[in-house]
């Protein structure tokens, strides 16, 4: 499974507009920045209480990512 396909099925999962839920990855040579994007209404959601569930994302997407080789970093654009 690629690591853009990991974050948006959590992140659909998560959200009330899973349509608006946008994944893109800016590749680098030997790291990755996973960029998504949600409706703003969903934005708390996706960060979660104290930021809880963006930083489980962030390390389910880095245990994958090590495992892969490569290292990557997930980023809430808004």
């Amino acid at each position: 499974m690629a690591l853009t396909d990991l974050i948006r099925t959590i992140a659909e999962e998560l959200v009330d507009q899973p349509d608006k839920v946008e994944v893109r990855e800016v590749a680098g040579e030997h790291n990755s920045v996973i960029e998504l994007r949600v409706a703003k209404e969903d934005i708390g959601k996706v960060i979660g209480k104290d930021g809880r569930t963006a930083q489980s994302m962030r390390t389910i997407l880095a245990a994958v990512s090590t495992k892969s080789g490569r290292r990557a970093h997930l980023d809430i654009v808004d």
